[in-house]
Parts: structure tokens; C-alpha cells; sequence
């Protein structure tokens, strides 16, 4: 009895990254592989600067529009036609893109609000035409 535990065991050790590979995930826009299972469909709407500082903190967003300005090390400023809003964009984010104030953007991350500010925090970062 013992040596057939032992074997399932085993069995289940041996199988786990085959059922870890066809786990589901989102497929979609900005997907890069094909995935069984999860959500598929579009990956939130583009809002506006004006309406993601309303918005509760860590709330994900997407904003299109212009950054124009370097503050400091990680932070930028962001401007759409609405207005214009802090953004924290860590080096990693970039992932080699290079931008000017002249070139359109997309940017996906959390609204991150404190006692008197609210900046959007950018998990990641995209030219658009």
C-alpha cells in the first residue's frame, strides 16, 4: 500500500508542469502567447487624465496622450487633452522605448492617490500612432 502512494505521488510530482503549462491566463490585446482558459476580450478602456484623478486608489487605467516633462529620477509628467498628471515610470517599464514630448503614448498602471496628490504608477509603457 505504501509503494502505490509513493507512485501516485510521484506520478502527481511529475505531471504538475505539464497541467502548469495549459493553466489559463488572458488572451488578448498585448498577449504573447496563446493560453487555454481565463478572460478574453479587451483590456479595459482609455480614460482621461481628468477622470482617472477621480478615480479610488490602485484602480488600473489606460491613458493615451503626451509626456512632456521629466521631474525627477522615475517621475514624468503626462498630459491628454483633459489635463496633465504625475507619473511614476520605473527604468525596467521602458523596456527600451525611447520618448519625446512630440510622440504619442500609452500607458497602463494604478492610480495611486495619497493625503494630497494622486500620480498614476506605470506598469507599462507603448508608442501609439
Amino acid at each position: 500500500m505504501k509503494k502505490l502512494a509513493a507512485m501516485t505521488a510521484i506520478l502527481a510530482l511529475m505531471s504538475a508542469p505539464v497541467f502548469a503549462a495549459n493553466q489559463g491566463g488572458f488572451t488578448g490585446p498585448g498577449a504573447t502567447q496563446t493560453q487555454s482558459g481565463g478572460f478574453q476580450g479587451p483590456d479595459g478602456s482609455v480614460t482621461t487624465v481628468e477622470n482617472a484623478k477621480t478615480l479610488r486608489d490602485d484602480t488600473w487605467v489606460t491613458l493615451r496622450g503626451n509626456i512632456v516633462e521629466r521631474i525627477s529620477d522615475d517621475l514624468y509628467v503626462f498630459k491628454d487633452a483633459s489635463g496633465t498628471i504625475n507619473v511614476d515610470i520605473d527604468h525596467k517599464r521602458w523596456n527600451g522605448v525611447t520618448v519625446t514630448p512630440q510622440d504619442k503614448v500609452e500607458i497602463r498602471g494604478e492610480v495611486d492617490k495619497d493625503w494630497n496628490s494622486v500620480e498614476i504608477d506605470v506598469k507599462q509603457i507603448s508608442k501609439t500612432n
